[in-house]
């Protein structure tokens, strides 16, 4: 039997599984379904949020599991799509943003693991939201420089102090 406080941490193990097949995705080239299983991975990110608050099983602990799932799939995973589309033109400029974007991914979800800040905005783009966007953009956008550069600017925009209202 599955108790209801479960779930939450249920849909963060099932998020970091569509990671991990997005990562699988791309390494047979299938980009359009690591995308797919990046969005499915963002929609249970949100789902896991709900249901903590829901049902008040918010914890230390899936607070840290979540951010370990959301690294793998929206920081490596979609990162990892970006690097393998460059790797035959420009691979070290791949290599550099795949790892520039894990590294802001990183500082992002470290940030926010700390911060008490406001109740109505983000500080910086969400991850969740950076990852599924350059997933997206790898797909649709066929040129490598305006991929390459768009990976930059969503990395700046994790560890930016904009403010993104929460929704």
């Amino acid at each position: 039997m599955i108790r209801v406080e479960m779930l939450p941490n249920l849909c963060t193990g099932a998020n970091l599984l569509f990671g991990v097949l997005a990562i699988a995705a791309v390494f047979n080239h299938n980009f359009t379904l690591g995308a797919v299983f990046i969005i499915l991975a963002a929609v249970l990110d949100r789902l896991d949020g709900l249901l903590a608050r829901r049902y008040d099983a918010a914890s230390a602990f899936g607070k840290e599991l979540d951010s370990l799932a959301d690294l793998v799939s929206f920081g490596v995973a979609p990162s990892l799509m970006l690097y393998a589309t460059m790797t035959e033109k420009w691979p070290y400029a791949g290599l550099a943003c795949f790892a520039f974007f894990i590294l802001c991914g990183a500082y992002r979800l470290a940030r926010f693991n700390i911060s008490t800040g406001s109740k109505k905005h983000f500080q910086g783009l969400p991850i969740t939201a950076a990852g599924a966007i350059l997933a997206v953009l790898v797909v649709i956008i066929h040129n490598p420089a305006v991929t390459l550069i768009s990976s930059v600017v969503i990395a700046l925009a994790m560890i930016s102090a904009i403010r993104i209202p929460k929704i």
